[in-house]
């Protein structure tokens, strides 16, 4: 049973956390205990119905104030598959947040009041879930119950979203109409709506496919510990620990360890006790060359046949995440997978508008900002295009005085 991860986004009081917790709700995936604290609480809907959206509401501010802060995860199952929910904010001061919860995410769901249609948030949220590369969209169009379930108001919104839609560069989008507050096309079909021919949003999610990656194209390996005993019995064991981040290796596959370019050939391949043929994407291995070469944590081994990019000079979008503004005086750290160097924003390019989406050429760059930088690294990366390979496209800064993490990479080209 494999996992779907996916997230909702729209704009305050559009009914995010209301439709997961319907979702749950009538699911029947809410633990006893839940459903227990769910009756005793005091929070009501205007006809005296439970409010749902506690399910998702954790922080007390959240309750207290009846929106929602940070991003909660809740986890379900049903018969077909296994979920991950990321409720994310809809307020504009926490980006941040709804870029950390979609930077996993296979898919997202973006709501939209059947009252106000497509407005400045939700041109943002698509915006950032196209920046982000989500393979899959649903545009639900919730709260059909206070326009009489009209098919003319739905048809509208979803004409206004696809113009949206190709000028963001979205694709593979499918268009349902909701009431989460009602349960129609939630989890079960609405009879209220009878022009609507397709599934509910739980029988979508359940059967929409999600791109495994599982051929060779694209291997890659970052090296997180270099595994040497040195005992009488294990005196010239060498492995290389680490988990396969895109692709797949074969025992006898020629690679190429990155920076310094020696190349090889995988002896062996160690799962705990056993010895595959075959480490796929997202497996924990130990991998074995048949030439002894000088590997460090923070190297990358990668299919000779399809190399990334290695440059010290590289084009990105960037997400700031700090309430410091940032400073490109300043040297912060950049980590690459297990790879951490020092880095300089050498240019700021531009910033994006996420309202309008226009460029603005602005070097005060601060919370929740978003746009194209080119960094310059102390030493070289080998990284991917973040639209060819996510999982080797992305990076994150990190302020070396405190630690904290200011800021979400995405490359974009290589700057030399």
């Amino acid at each position: 049973m494999n996992i779907l991860k996916f997230l909702t986004a729209g704009s305050v009081d559009d009914g995010k956390s209301t439709l997961i917790g319907r979702l749950l709700y009538d699911s029947e995936a809410i633990l006893v205990d839940q459903l227990e604290a769910l009756q005793r609480s005091n929070r009501k809907n205007d006809d005296g119905t439970i409010d749902l959206a506690i399910l998702t509401d954790g922080l007390k501010a959240e309750r207290e104030q009846g929106i929602t802060i940070d991003v909660a995860y809740k986890y379900f199952q049903t018969e077909k598959r296994k979920f991950i929910i990321a409720d994310t904010p809809g307020h504009i001061q926490y980006t941040r947040n709804m870029v950390t919860g979609a930077s996993n995410s296979n898919l997202a769901i973006i709501l939209i009041d059947a009252r106000k249609g497509v407005i400045e948030q939700t041109i943002r949220h698509s915006f950032l879930v196209a920046l982000l590369g989500l393979p899959q969209v649903v545009v639900a169009v919730n709260k059909m119950d206070m326009v009489d379930f009209s098919q003319e108001v739905f048809d509208k919104i979803v004409e206004d979203y696809k113009i949206l839609a190709g000028k963001v560069g979205l694709k593979n989008i499918t268009y349902i109409p909701v009431s989460a507050l009602k349960g129609d096309n939630i989890v079960h079909p609405s009879v209220r709506m009878p022009w609507y021919k397709g599934d509910s949003l739980l029988a979508h999610l359940e059967t929409v496919e999600i791109p495994v990656d599982t051929q060779s194209d694209h291997a890659r390996f970052p090296v997180q510990w270099v595994v040497r005993p040195q005992t009488e019995e294990l005196h010239d064991y060498r492995g290389y620990a680490g988990r396969v981040s895109s692709g797949s290796f074969r025992v006898n596959d020629k690679v190429t360890v990155l920076p310094s370019g020696f190349s090889s050939t995988i002896s062996k391949i160690e799962l705990l006790d056993k010895e595959p043929e075959a480490a796929l994407a997202g497996m924990s291995v130990t991998l074995h060359l048949k030439d002894e070469i000088d590997i460090s944590r923070g190297d990358i081994l990668v299919s000779s046949a399809n190399q990334p990019h290695t440059s010290q000079r590289i084009e990105a979008d960037l997400c700031w995440m700090d309430t410091k503004a940032l400073d490109t005086t300043h040297t912060y750290l950049v980590q690459h997978n297990s790879k951490v160097t020092r880095c300089r924003i050498q240019e700021i390019l531009y910033k994006v508008n996420i309202n309008t989406l226009e460029q603005e050429f602005d070097e005060d760059f601060r919370l929740n900002d978003i746009g194209r930088i080119v960094i310059k690294t102390a030493d070289p990366l080998a990284f991917d295009l973040f639209q060819n390979n996510k999982a080797n496209g992305g990076a994150i800064l990190i302020d070396s005085r405190t630690n904290v993490t200011v800021g979400a990479l995405m490359f974009r080209a290589n700057a030399d």
